[in-house]
């Protein structure tokens, strides 16, 4: 089986440099840009079609498997939550230097890289609360979180890729992921058996495909970033 792991494009808070977490925000010109190109990449590569498409329910996914499509092809698709980037809490929307003059760069690192720490949680009736927005209507409120830690991404998105990809997979098939640098991050992580203190250093480029190839048991073969 190949699986195809890509990072969405830059957003308009990636090139601002703010926290971007669930906050549903569109791809800059240069994300679209990107994404296109990382279709074509995959299609001169030997992955014009693919069986499966799975995405976030977070528009920039969606946006960038749109601009994708010009050059690929899919049989089915879906989006779930599980695969949103981490929430920053009540991080999200706020520039990243704003937060370093207030708290310092050790803490602002902190809660950016480590493994276990949360992020300041939002207030549950703050506006960004996901309980609040239609597209999280069907999901049980205790599954939407207030800020999430990688450990508690990992946890969502590893429940996902193991009962849900991998128990629908077949030893056959191209599966194409396209999330984001957080939950991908946690996909890696499972796949390549890295550890808790390695994960967090480990960098995920926007629109650059990573192939992975798996045995049938969905073990690592091989991987490379086209």
């Amino acid at each position: 089986m190949y699986l195809v792991l890509i990072r969405h494009g830059e957003t308009l808070y990636n090139r601002e440099k703010r926290f971007c977490g669930w906050t549903n925000v569109d791809l800059s010109d240069k994300g679209i840009e990107d994404a296109t190109k990382a279709g074509e990449i995959l299609s001169s590569n030997g992955f014009a079609n693919f069986d499966v498409v799975y995405t976030s329910l977070l528009k920039r996914s969606l946006e960038t498997l749109n601009c994708m499509s010009k050059y690929i092809s899919y049989g089915k698709m879906y989006s779930d939550y599980r695969l949103n980037e981490r929430h920053y809490g009540a991080l999200q929307g706020i520039l990243h230097e704003d937060m370093v003059k207030k708290y310092g760069e050790e803490q602002v690192h902190t809660w950016r890289r480590s493994f276990s720490v949360r992020p300041p949680l939002l207030d549950r009736n703050d506006e960004r609360n996901p309980e609040f927005d239609e597209l999280y209507k069907d999901i049980p409120k205790e599954k939407l979180p207030l800020g999430e830690s990688l450990e508690d991404t990992l946890l969502r998105v590893d429940d996902f890729y193991k009962n849900v990809i991998l128990k629908n997979a077949t030893n056959d098939q191209k599966i194409l992921i396209v999330a984001h640098g957080n939950s991908l991050r946690a996909l890696i992580k499972d796949i390549e058996k890295i550890s808790d203190e390695d994960i967090v250093h480990v960098e995920i480029p926007t629109a650059k495909p990573i192939v992975y190839e798996l045995n049938d048991k969905f073990e690592l073969i091989d991987k490379k970033t086209l």
